[in-house]
């Protein structure tokens, strides 16, 4: 049973009813808790509860859960798989201390990864609240975690790219050139992922056979994906086609996912489907997952919690899956849920290091929607921080503009300006593919080709020929 929180300063007594209610005050004010309405009411209230919280210790998050345990299967999931042998190590710091502890020089990469199944998703979003941005992007980068299918993501040093070749007919020449244009940009490392503009089994097939012919006829080591629901690709393996990654959008909250039509033994079922194929060379990481704040607070099934709290929540759902990629869609649901390009950034900075915490291989979609106050400026400033932040991947668009889903995000060049400014290279094996077929002449600085390659000149030149 959950308790009341208080702080008094000077003449003045604070009260929070509820640790949720503490967690939702002390979070960085954005549109979508004032919405729900559980925002601090002033920047006072915040600084308050966030000194609250604070002194909060982790071992409450054990015993007080923020939706009861027999109401929600991510509750069960958090508390049954927690692991009470690695918590020893951080059990008698209180949510302050852990901030200071995860800042210091003992919390190394390999002493953050002992940890990993120790620390519940609400406990990366307290400490959370309590950080700067800079606190974010510093621990995030001690913060090594690695997935593999046909080659290795995550790596100290590297950045991937999902390849997002949407068109909003599903034409297949037009995907086709997207597919091209992004390769030739050293794009595609993380996987080529298509959201389909006709969502259904059959079109699902004949765009994981495009995909598919691409990766198979060139040798390129990455992995494909449609981003259909779990359901469909369940069908689409059961009927055969060559399914590499199993996609779905997930909440941090039963009701949340229940309203996208799948539970976590949905989930299981799909996973299972997708490693019976074998299609991975280098590892069998075979889920991918989107997530972003908002989604419960929009499905009326966030329980009261503020959007981070159960954003980070979704993160033990990934967790669970072992995925080859997670991401954080951080501005796309709108302004009413994260309004300006300050609240964007923060709640990308959070997204990931919570999720890198965690153990997630955290990639960020860098986006806004065009009736947000943000614009490319705010997204070349969150790009270069979660860069710097160790970012395990970001989206690579034509022209930063996703014609199909109407949204504005990074480009292919964007992730060719943030490897080179910050010296980070494509999967490695990926990089040797980019060196073998002369896309690259130097994938550590990448520097691109100043001649179409010779393996993609003769088909476009027949192309040509026939216009």
């Amino acid at each position: 049973m959950g308790h009341a929180y208080s702080y008094t300063l000077g003449t003045h007594t604070y009260k929070f009813k509820s640790l949720a209610q503490l967690m939702a005050k002390a979070t960085p004010q954005r549109s979508g808790d004032r919405l729900a309405g559980v925002i601090a009411q002033s920047a006072q209230e915040r600084a308050v509860a966030q000194m609250t919280l604070a002194e909060v210790p982790l071992k409450t998050f054990l015993n007080e859960v923020l939706i009861p345990y027999e109401q929600d299967e991510i509750t069960r999931l958090i508390i049954d798989e927690h692991d009470a042998n690695a918590f020893s190590l951080i059990s008698h710091l209180t949510v302050g201390d852990f901030r200071n502890w995860l800042l210091s020089d003992y919390a190394t990469p390999a002493v953050l990864a002992s940890v990993r199944q120790a620390i519940t998703p609400e406990m990366a979003a307290a400490v959370s609240k309590i950080m700067r941005n800079q606190d974010l992007i510093l621990v995030a980068k001690k913060c090594h975690v690695k997935s593999a299918f046909r080659n290795t993501i995550g790596l100290p040093g590297h950045l991937s790219t999902r390849l997002q070749p949407n068109h909003p007919t599903d034409d297949i020449n037009g995907i086709a050139a997207c597919m091209l244009d992004g390769l030739l940009y050293g794009n595609g490392d993380a996987v080529i992922g298509i959201n389909p503009a006709t969502d259904n089994v059959a079109q699902a097939i004949k765009l994981m056979t495009l995909m598919d012919d691409v990766i198979q006829k060139y040798e390129i080591p990455t992995q494909s994906c449609v981003l259909t629901h779990v359901t469909n690709t369940i069908e689409c393996i059961e009927a055969g086609a060559p399914v590499d990654l199993v996609f779905q959008s997930i909440g941090g909250t039963e009701a949340t996912n229940s309203s996208f039509g799948f539970n976590l033994n949905t989930l299981a079922e799909a996973q299972d489907a997708a490693l019976s194929l074998k299609r991975g060379t280098v590892g069998n990481n075979v889920m991918y997952f989107e997530t972003g704040q908002g989604s419960s607070l929009s499905a009326n099934a966030h329980h009261g919690l503020d959007q981070q709290t159960c954003e980070a929540r979704a993160y033990a759902v990934a967790r669970k899956f072992n995925p080859l990629l997670v991401n954080t869609v951080v501005g796309f649901i709108g302004p009413e849920y994260l309004f300006d390009g300050k609240e964007i950034t923060r709640a990308g900075l959070e997204d990931h290091f919570c999720a890198k915490l965690l153990g997630i291989p955290m990639g960020c979609d860098v986006c806004y929607t065009n009736h947000a106050e943000a614009d490319q400026n705010d997204m070349d400033n969150l790009l270069t921080l979660l860069g710097v932040a160790g970012c395990s991947f970001v989206m690579g668009i034509p022209g930063s503009d996703d014609i199909m889903l109407n949204y504005q995000t990074t480009s292919f060049h964007d992730a060719l300006y943030v490897r080179r400014v910050l010296g980070s290279r494509p999967a490695p094996e990926f990089g040797a593919w980019l060196s073998k077929m002369k896309i690259m002449e130097n994938t550590t600085e990448s520097i691109l080709s100043n001649t179409l390659p010779s393996a993609f000149a003769k088909p476009l030149k027949s192309v040509q020929g026939g216009m």
